[in-house]
């Protein structure tokens, strides 16, 4: 397989629909009183787990990208406000957040111009490693939210 090939493999896997439902079809029609809902106590709702995933993605590449990261405090950097019921324009904010950051993770991976395996500046962690932590973050949370919207009846 070649580097372009591989970069393209990648992309697609950033973007979901191989392994595991894309992330638009996951998202799609998510009914607004369900966003909030724990399905139990213990888990979190669809919007925290959507939430979590656009802050740990938006980390993941501004640690790789941005020589003047600073990592957000743990845990409150990384999830919302437990039980929070989001507001349509929260809820809008967050899916439209965590698409334009996949998107940004997808030009990552596809810029010929990195090479991929080098280490980003200042650590001993490769490109590679960032846009690996992306695909499988994410796909362990939207796993999640599809359970609940099952859980919820708000699954076709």
């Amino acid at each position: 397989m070649g580097m372009d090939a591989f970069r393209e493999h990648l992309v697609k896997s950033l973007k979901g629909g191989q392994a595991f439902v894309a992330y638009k079809k996951a998202l799609d029609g998510v009914k607004p009183d369900c966003r909030g809902v724990r399905v139990r106590e213990e888990n979190h709702s669809i919007y925290e787990e959507l939430e979590h995933m656009r802050l740990a993605q938006k980390d993941l590449l501004d640690f790789a990208l941005d020589p003047d990261w600073k990592p957000p405090n743990w845990p409150e950097g990384f999830w919302p406000q437990p039980g929070h019921a989001p507001s349509e324009a929260e809820w809008k904010a967050t899916v439209d957040g965590f698409f334009r950051d996949l998107n940004r993770a997808a030009r990552l991976a596809g810029d010929a111009k990195i090479d991929l395996l080098s280490c980003v500046p200042q650590t001993e962690n490769t490109y590679l490693r960032e846009i690996m932590l992306i695909i499988e973050h994410n796909a362990y949370h939207l796993g999640k939210i599809v359970d609940a919207r099952k859980a919820l009846g708000d699954w076709k």
